[in-house]
């Protein structure tokens, strides 16, 4: 598979070596690079892969990602060929100007003659990388590559991106990396975080993990949830979490707390609620406030979906800390995707944490250092827990950070 070959060309480990390698010996290895080899590595990758057609370049995949694409390569004076897309409702219209074709046609007319970026990269993925990657060779692309080389190339343009940012930051950050490694309280977890710090560094698709098998936010070979929980659900969203912790509890559980900025998601989540069983709904308290380190007026870009995030946008929402919140309520789980958010999250919850030690469940897909600075952060609160790392969906997605009382531990949790 010589696109899937050409994205990791000569930086890329095989899974056998590996293997054979201590942890700890992998994480001095990947930590111990010299950093101008990294700096080169972001500055030449993607030239290196797609020479000779470093500005001849066909997208593949037509939504989000793909425009966010399109127009960085416009900022640096590169137009693409084409999209090429599978969805067939797509092929001979246009986005943003450029022209969508079948992936048959677009290697037909193009498949020797320039590079194919794969753009296609989202939490609803069914696919990996590699499959990508895979179905242009198959039609005989000579040059395939993911976009994360190319993002790396133009960082001023495109990164950060998620958990997706330049990899000299990790080698900058070691002493922190290192740390962080020691805090995991099962293999499992030692083992995603490595390849998670593989994928930083070397866009190591393959080498990440497949998902758990557990559901999202509710791992119950972690642990078990109580009938008397009281569960803070922080951007909640229209209440997708919510649902699957009803699903789970039906009416066994204490009282839930739930938090979501953003005023579209607010209404669903307020529809939702409203059509509960009343015994449910009396102990259902919903806010439409932002969850930060303190009480403020913040930023906030809506979008009604589940990437609208604080920071930047025009609209003003009010943000509180759950320390001043919840001074008289006692959490048991505190659950966080806040899309970016979760370390100013987690210090307006310092007290709750130390006073408290509710189990935690946080979101560690949104930026490249929240892998070890999210963990980090928790255990200098409070050293009652333990640590884990569990991803739900393919490479990044979900990727989700446990810390479990010692008391709550179920099944794996406890070994």
């Amino acid at each position: 598979m010589p696109g899937s070959t050409r994205v990791s060309a000569g930086f890329r480990k095989t899974d056998e070596a590996k293997s054979e390698l201590a942890l700890d010996v992998q994480l001095d290895q990947l930590l111990n690079e010299e950093l101008r080899s990294v700096l080169r590595r972001e500055r030449c990758t993607f030239d290196e892969l797609t020479a000779p057609f470093c500005s001849s370049l066909v997208l593949f995949g037509a939504g989000a990602l793909d425009r966010k694409t399109l127009a960085g390569l416009r900022r640096v004076g590169i137009e693409p060929l084409a999209f090429t897309d599978n969805d067939p409702a797509k092929w001979n219209t246009t986005v943003d100007g450029v022209t969508v074709l079948s992936p048959p046609e677009t290697a037909h007319k193009f498949g020797q003659n320039a590079a194919f970026v794969v753009t296609i990269w989202g939490g609803q993925g069914t696919e990996r990388m590699r499959d990508r990657v895979r179905q242009l060779c198959d039609l005989n692309c000579a040059c395939v590559v993911s976009f994360g080389s190319l993002f790396w190339k133009v960082a001023n343009v495109f990164l950060p991106h998620y958990a997706l940012d330049l990899p000299h930051k990790v080698v900058e950050q070691a002493d922190e990396v290192r740390r962080a490694f020691s805090v995991w309280s099962d293999e499992a977890s030692r083992r995603e975080y490595l390849a998670q710090l593989r994928w930083r560094l070397m866009l190591d698709f393959d080498g990440l993990p497949a998902s758990s098998g557990h559901e999202l936010y509710f791992p119950t070979d972690l642990f078990a949830l109580s009938p008397a929980e009281v569960f803070v659900d922080c951007g909640a969203y229209d209440g997708d979490t919510l649902r699957r912790f009803f699903h789970h509890q039906g009416g066994r559980f204490g009282r839930v707390i739930a938090f979501e900025p953003d005023p579209a998601s607010f209404r669903k989540l307020r529809d939702y609620a409203s059509a509960l069983p009343e015994e449910i709904r009396a102990r259902t308290k919903l806010h439409q406030l932002a969850v930060g380190a303190r009480r403020e007026t913040l930023r906030f870009t809506a979008l009604g979906t589940q990437a609208s995030a604080v920071g930047t946008g025009t609209l003003e929402v009010d943000s509180v800390a759950l320390d001043d919140v919840m001074r008289d309520c006692v959490p048991t789980y505190i659950k966080m995707d806040t899309e970016g958010s979760e370390p100013d999250a987690l210090r307006g919850s310092r007290q709750l944490i130390e006073r408290d030690t509710p189990a935690l469940a946080v979101s560690l897909e949104h930026r490249q250092d929240d892998l070890w600075r999210i963990p980090l952060l928790v255990r200098s609160f409070s050293d009652q827990y333990h640590f884990f790392l569990r991803p739900h969906r393919l490479e990044i997605w979900d990727l989700t950070f446990y810390a479990v009382p010692a008391g709550r531990l179920s099944g794996r949790g406890r070994t």
